[in-house]
């Protein structure tokens, strides 16, 4: 680190000739000196001088910060009264809901480690993630039982109501409402929990494709929520939408961790529907929006009619995530509504979602940018073939190095080593270069994965799943461009001599057996699908392919 050593570095770009990394310009954050220490007890620490926690936009139920902390150590008192011990992992299946980050803190306080799993996956995709993560527990909704049905994992129901006999089974132990109303125990076991101990198991596809566990720290985490108090100061009259999904790494980390700290309210959303967004921005005048780049894309295509019908006045900052703005959205939406500053992001699950931010809308008119490192970040710009660091301008893979990065892939050693380097220098899988002011830009991605309006799809899992049917030669999966989505889904298929097999048969096959976001929305049979001489998909030259044919249309 810069402290260390006497080193020579450019204040403008941020970068050191001798050590070839890029330091954030950025003042460092602090971390707390105490080893033995959770997150959960850090969050809890701070001094909140908001009132309201969270309230439930569809219900108005809200939890004030009292209520919120009791809440937790009745839950903490009650997981530990079962026998939850540090290092057990428990699975978290829910959509938004205010007592999300109740089970979150609660886990967490006790050394144990939460794995969240998408509402939408389906019971194969989500018996995956069990089968790898090995829970020893499950919270969820009556809704989604179903999905676990196979697993005898014990179950907790954070809705409290068992719908029908099938649901009256001895897997369910107990309900959130019944774990909240247990007395908190101040003499309840409790183990020591380090900074360094596991505190999250968060699944990404990181930069290849098939979903990997991600291995985040105490620390990681502290850290973070040290990074979102450093752009948002405490402010008891900030008011935040929740509509970015809780089990992502995107809305963990604002939301079940970060924004507490800040003294904030949040008003969460159970899933997203921009009408029901909007109506709750004019009821709860919220100031502060998180999305991702093709709401804010609808919100201009829809400003006029959008305005008429609500009223947005109290907006004042919107948090893009998930792709850099361009000029032409950033100002067509700062036309459309003047008074509310764009803020940007960019980070990985592998680097508890910090890495890069723009912190002021000056900063934003930097068009195209992911921003300004984050504090205490470190960048590498690397040549992907030679391993060279590069400097100022030049284009190559983003390395990043900091306290938010994880530790590593669960029990995928391989995975780890072709991702993380024995300096801890992640790997993003971003081909980017870093400007004469310190700002990045990315401009391809080495990792193949599509963004479906913020959700990752891994191609190779598609593809895996296409190679299963059996009219089927070969499949590749490439990202397609879309004014709305960003980017879908679209498939090139190799259909065996005499098949008939049509597109909407092949959509209808995977649509069965994927989470809606993953699903295939284009077809093209063609006679081969280029490859290199070692065999791998050339998906850019199929991606050309694709938006040239639909440029002649």
């Amino acid at each position: 680190m810069t402290e260390s050593r006497n080193l020579t570095i450019d204040p403008r770009s941020g970068f050191c000739r001798s050590t070839s990394i890029f330091y954030s310009k950025r003042k460092p954050i602090p971390l707390p000196p105490n080893q033995s220490l959770d997150v959960t007890t850090f969050i809890s620490s701070q001094a909140h001088r908001g009132k309201i926690a969270f309230i439930d936009a569809a219900t108005g139920r809200h939890l004030t910060f009292s209520e919120l902390w009791r809440a937790v150590d009745s839950v903490a008192t009650y997981l530990s009264d079962m026998g939850i011990r540090k290092g057990h992992v428990v699975l978290l299946l829910s959509p938004n809901s205010i007592f999300f980050p109740v089970v979150c803190l609660s886990v967490m306080s006790l050394g144990a480690i939460i794995t969240t799993t998408n509402p939408l996956n389906t019971p194969s995709e989500i018996k995956k993630q069990i089968a790898d993560s090995k829970p020893v527990l499950a919270f969820t909704i009556s809704q989604l039982v179903p999905k676990i049905a196979g697993s005898n994992l014990p179950i907790v129901l954070l809705d409290g109501q068992v719908i029908n006999n099938s649901l009256r089974e001895s897997r369910i132990v107990s309900t959130l409402d019944q774990m909240m109303k247990k007395e908190p125990s101040q003499s309840r076991f409790r183990e020591r929990v380090d900074q360094d101990d596991t505190a999250t198991l968060l699944y990404s596809s990181g930069t290849t494709g098939a979903s990997k566990g991600v291995v985040t720290s105490h620390r990681s985490l502290i850290a973070m929520v040290q990074t979102v108090l450093k752009r948002f100061p405490q402010d008891d009259q900030n008011t935040f939408i929740c509509t970015v999904p809780m089990f992502h790494i995107y809305g963990l980390a604002a939301f079940a961790t970060g924004l507490l700290t800040a003294g904030s309210t949040i008003v969460v959303l159970s899933k997203f529907e921009i009408h029901d967004m909007f109506s709750a921005i004019e009821k709860y005048r919220a100031t502060f929006l998180p999305l991702v780049p093709p709401i804010l894309v609808a919100m201009i295509n829809g400003a006029d009619q959008i305005q008429r019908k609500y009223d947005l006045t109290s907006l004042s900052n919107i948090l893009s995530g998930g792709a850099p703005l361009s000029k032409e959205v950033i100002e067509g939406f700062l036309e459309k509504y003047p008074s509310v500053t764009i803020l940007q992001g960019y980070g990985l699950t592998e680097s508890t979602a910090v890495g890069a931010s723009t912190d002021t809308l000056e900063e934003s008119r930097k068009y195209g940018t992911a921003g300004l490192l984050s504090p205490s970040m470190e960048a590498k710009i690397v040549e992907p073939d030679t391993g060279k660091a590069l400097g100022v301008n030049q284009t190559g893979e983003l390395w990043l190095r900091g306290p938010t990065i994880m530790k590593g892939y669960f029990s995928n050693a391989d995975a780890t080593a072709s991702t993380l380097d024995s300096e801890g220098w992640l790997k993003t899988g971003d081909v980017c270069y870093i400007d004469e002011d310190g700002f990045i830009f990315i401009v391809d991605r080495l990792k193949e994965l599509i963004k479906y309006k913020g959700y990752q799809v891994p191609p190779a899992e598609l593809e895996a799943l296409l190679h299963t049917h059996p009219e089927i030669t070969d499949a590749a999966v490439i990202p397609f461009p879309d004014k709305e989505a960003g980017q879908y889904p679209m498939a090139y298929i190799v259909r065996k001599p005499g098949s008939n097999l049509s597109g909407n048969e092949l959509m209808d096959f995977v649509a069965r057996q994927v989470a809606p976001y993953k699903r295939i929305r284009k077809v093209a049979f063609v006679d081969s699908i280029p490859k290199n001489p070692s065999g791998k998909i050339l998906r850019k030259d199929l991606i050309k392919l694709a938006t040239s044919q639909e440029s002649k249309l």
